[in-house]
C-alpha cells in the first residue's frame, strides 16, 4: 500500500492494481497535463493536473464501492476506470479534444486502444483483470460503470471540489460526502436514495456556480479557441501524426507550436497573455438558430466570411459557437417518498417512493436550466486592433443582432 498526500483528500491510500498502475507511463503523464488548462490565464493558483484529479477519483470511487458492498474483481476493475479515468486526455484537455474527435474519430473517454495492450494491459491481466471492460467502465457502460461516468459520478464530485479549492472561488463546495453515502442502485440506475433532493441540488448549484465564474470564463473560451485552431494548422503543415499529437503534454504541444510559422504567434500569445478580444458576445437571442446549430467546417467557413468582409488575414478571426445550452446534470435520478392512501382520513408513506429526474422534482433545478440560457454567449475574437472591423462584419455575415460592446 502506499498512501500519498492530496490538498483535497488528505491521505489516498493506493494499492493492489491502483498502486500498480501509478507508474505506468500514460498515467504519469498526466503530471504533465494540467485539470484547469488555460482557466490559469484566469486564476493563477489553478495549476493542479489531471494525476492529482485522478487520484482524487480513485479514492472516492474507492469510499463509493465501500458504501455500495462491492467487493472482489468487480470493485478492482472501477478503482482501476476510476485512476485511469482521463489517460485518453490530449494536451490542454478539453481545449483539444475537438481537434482529437475530428482527426482520430474518439473521446477521451474512449481509451481501449490504451489499455488493451502495452505496460497498462499488462497490469491490469497481471491482476486478473479484462483491460476491455475496464475500458468500458471508463465510458460508463454497465451498472458500475456509473460511478465513474454518468450524472452521479466521482468525476464530477471531485473535479468541482478540487477545482474550487485551486481556484480559490467557494461555489464548488460541495458535500460530497453526503453524495457518496447516498448513493445506490433502483434495479441498474445509479440514484440518490430518498431525503436527498437538496443534497442533488446542490451537486447542480455548484457546477452552474463553477460554469459561470471558472469553466466558461471568456478568457479561457478565448485562449482554448485559440489553441483549437493553431492546433488544426499544426497538424495540417507539420510532419506530425495526430496519434503523437494526442500523446503530448501541455509543454510539449506549446513548445511544437512555437516552433513553426503557421502557429508560433498563437504560442507567443497564449504564453504572454496576450489574448484576442471580443469582437462579439452575444446572447442567445441575438444569435440565429443556424448559426448555433453550425458544426466545426461551417463555423470555419463563418471566419473566412466575417475576415473577408472585414479585411483582415483569416487567421485574425475565431468564432466560438458553444452549441445549445445544456444542464446534463438535471437527469440525475433521485428516490422520493410518495404518499399513497391506505383508508379513508388516513395516510401511509410508501417506503421506496418513486424515482424522478432531479428536474422534475426540483423547482430550484428547472430555475438554473433558464439560468443556462440567460448566461449563454456567443463570442468572435479578434487581435486588439482588429475587433471594431472583426465586429461589424461578424453582425453583417452571421445576422446577428446589434450586440454592442462586448465588454460592457
Amino acid at each position: 500500500m502506499r498512501a500519498i498526500k492530496d490538498s483535497v483528500h488528505d491521505w489516498v491510500e493506493v494499492d493492489g492494481v491502483a498502486e500498480a498502475l501509478l507508474d505506468t507511463s500514460p498515467v504519469q503523464r498526466l503530471r504533465h497535463v494540467k485539470q484547469l488548462s488555460t482557466v490559469r490565464l484566469v486564476y493563477p493558483s489553478a495549476n493542479h493536473t489531471r494525476f492529482e484529479h485522478s487520484l482524487g477519483v480513485y479514492h472516492l470511487a474507492d469510499r463509493a464501492l465501500e458504501y455500495l458492498g462491492v467487493t472482489g474483481a468487480r470493485a478492482d476493475t472501477v478503482r482501476a476506470a476510476a485512476l485511469l479515468h482521463d489517460v485518453g486526455h490530449g494536451p490542454y484537455g478539453h481545449q483539444t479534444e475537438g481537434i482529437i474527435q475530428r482527426h482520430l474519430g474518439r473521446h477521451h473517454d474512449d481509451v481501449a486502444h490504451l489499455l488493451v495492450d502495452g505496460e497498462i494491459g499488462d497490469v491490469l491481466r497481471d491482476h486478473g483483470l479484462d483491460p476491455e471492460r475496464v475500458a468500458a467502465t471508463v465510458a460508463g457502460d454497465g451498472k458500475l460503470g456509473q460511478l465513474v461516468a454518468g450524472e452521479l459520478d466521482v468525476d464530477r464530485m471531485d473535479y468541482l471540489v478540487r477545482d474550487a479549492h485551486h481556484t480559490g472561488v467557494p461555489y464548488g463546495t460541495i458535500d460530497y460526502g453526503r453524495l457518496l453515502r447516498a448513493l445506490t442502485f433502483r434495479g441498474d440506475d445509479l440514484v440518490l436514495a430518498a431525503g436527498n433532493v437538496a443534497t442533488a441540488e446542490s451537486l447542480l448549484v455548484g457546477r452552474a456556480l463553477m460554469n459561470a465564474t471558472v469553466y466558461r470564463h471568456h478568457v479561457s473560451r478565448i485562449a482554448g479557441a485559440m489553441l483549437d485552431r493553431a492546433g488544426e494548422r499544426f497538424l495540417a503543415t507539420a510532419a506530425v501524426d495526430p496519434e503523437a499529437f494526442a500523446r503530448m503534454t501541455d509543454a510539449e504541444l506549446l513548445g511544437a507550436l512555437r516552433e513553426h510559422d503557421a502557429t508560433a504567434d498563437t504560442a507567443r500569445r497564449v504564453t504572454d497573455r496576450d489574448l484576442y478580444k471580443r469582437a462579439v458576445w452575444a446572447e442567445r437571442g441575438d444569435v440565429p438558430d443556424d448559426v448555433v446549430d453550425a458544426d466545426y467546417a461551417t463555423v470555419r467557413e463563418f471566419e473566412t466570411g466575417i475576415a473577408e468582409r472585414a479585411g483582415v488575414p483569416e487567421r485574425a478571426v475565431v468564432v466560438d459557437n458553444p452549441g445549445h445550452p445544456s444542464m446534463p446534470e438535471s437527469s440525475v435520478r433521485v428516490a422520493v417518498n410518495t404518499e399513497s392512501r391506505s383508508a379513508p382520513g388516513s395516510r401511509t408513506q410508501s417506503a421506496a417512493g418513486d424515482v424522478r429526474p432531479l428536474a422534475e422534482q426540483s423547482p430550484l433545478v428547472r430555475g438554473m436550466q433558464a439560468s443556462q440560457r440567460v448566461q449563454w454567449r456567443f463570442g468572435v475574437y479578434a487581435p486588439a486592433e482588429h475587433v471594431p472591423a472583426v465586429a461589424a462584419a461578424a453582425e453583417r455575415v452571421l445576422g446577428l443582432a446589434d450586440v454592442g460592446d462586448p465588454t460592457e
